[in-house]
């Protein structure tokens, strides 16, 4: 991290908007402390000066499903088979450094073990490590036999509320429930629905009466179209979502987080690296095209889609990271760039509840920012070259050799 004055401005930047005006050319961009103070026409005097001259500045991003201690099947899952909570919590912490340097300052956590990311997440805030904001939803609220139940698990209304409560009381703000089967679980079909239509209810009802959003991981048109009857905030992958529960998920205002890049042919090379085993390549390969289907109608059908990638932020993807290639798979699906980058970062603010925060580069919201040499609005691709990286009014990575 660079030290900075007081008060800090970005000159020379065009500042990208994602609200639909024109971008903002020799923008100056005034930072005090952690916040943004404003956007004028000329840097204050005695300002600590970052010349970024042909740059595009954008809100730092937003990535929605992450996973910092990160387990899949086969080598990987035999290598950290005896991963001590000391080892996991360190792996994390640098998982989390590897994201924010890639451009990504706000992360969700749809579900980590042993409640590392929690203790991570004020760490982060203490400044004592360096890494995104982190929203978390505790360890996700297991049915026995579900998918990714290998841990402690709860049946039925009454278990699940206590479970809840249990992850509410551990710090989370988010509540992760599993109502299908995954490409992860290597038995059952995908498809299937899981949870019982009183479970489902039951756990929305505990969370909200908390503030807490629930999220599901779902592959199922059946299983989502009776939670989206239920009242759940958010829906995970979506790997067989049909129009017409899309259509019920655009009434009903629910998100969609579809991490569309676990699941395409170009994402293999990467299963392959971690020593995926053959089952588990095999219901990659099942989902991908029905998947990519379901994104495709979900942007028709105007459903708030937001960012996430289910690999780590920072994870090498077809030539870029996932985050980006996640960006990039939305626009080849029928997204508008600015669509693309308002679903990791206005939309994606949104859903987590913190527009006031983060989302725009306005006055008054976090110093969160990055840089790119080209216009993101013409194509996202221009991601692939991020040069600035900044959180909270500190730089995190300079490529641009601006900074004085």
């Amino acid at each position: 991290m660079i030290p900075l004055l007081a008060t800090t401005a970005i000159v020379g930047a065009t500042l990208v908007n994602l609200e639909g005006g024109p971008p903002l050319s020799n923008a100056v961009v005034v930072i005090e402390g952690e916040r943004i103070r404003a956007i004028e026409g000329a840097a204050p005097a005695g300002a600590d000066l970052i010349q970024a001259d042909g740059l595009f500045l954008l809100p730092g991003l937003v990535n929605l499903h992450v996973h910092l201690g990160l387990v899949l099947p086969g080598k990987m899952s035999a290598e950290l088979a005896d991963e001590t909570e000391a080892e996991l919590a360190l792996r994390m912490a640098s998982n989390a450094r590897k994201s924010l340097e890639a451009g990504v300052t706000t992360i969700r956590i749809p579900g980590d073990g042993r409640h590392a990311d929690i203790a991570l997440r004020g760490a982060v805030e203490r400044g004592e490590v360096k890494g995104p904001r982190i929203h978390s939803a505790g360890e996700m609220v297991d049915i026995t036999s579900g998918h990714g139940a290998d841990g402690e698990t709860a049946d039925g209304p009454y278990e699940l509320v206590k479970a809840v409560r249990r992850e509410i009381g551990a710090g989370a703000t988010w509540i992760k429930i599993a109502i299908s089967g995954g490409i992860a679980t290597s038995r059952g079909d995908i498809a299937e629905a899981l949870m019982t239509d009183e479970e489902i209810e039951a756990v929305v009802d505990a969370a909200h009466r908390f503030g807490a959003k629930v999220t599901a991981h779902s592959g199922s048109p059946q299983a989502t179209a009776t939670a989206v009857g239920l009242g759940i905030d958010c829906i995970e992958h979506g790997y067989f979502l049909t129009r017409e529960v899309l259509r019920q998920m655009k009434e009903r205002g629910t998100f969609f987080v579809p991490t569309i890049v676990v699941s395409q042919p170009k994402t293999m090379p990467f299963f392959e690296r971690i020593g995926s085993p053959p089952w588990y390549l095999e219901r990659v390969n099942s989902v991908g095209p029905r998947h990519f289907e379901a994104l495709r109608m979900a942007i028709e059908e105007g459903v708030r889609i937001g960012l996430g990638t289910d690999q780590f932020p920072f994870e090498e993807n077809d030539g870029t990271t996932a985050t980006v290639r996640e960006l990039e798979y939305y626009v080849e699906a029928g997204m508008t760039p600015v669509a693309a980058l308002r679903s990791a970062t206005v939309d994606a603010a949104s859903l987590l509840g913190v527009e006031e925060d983060i989302g725009t580069i306005e006055a008054g919201k976090y110093a969160d920012l990055i840089a790119v040499r080209s216009d993101p609005t013409r194509s996202v691709s221009a991601l692939r070259d991020i040069v600035l990286v900044m959180k909270a009014g500190e730089i995190v990575l300079d490529r641009s050799l601006g900074h004085r």
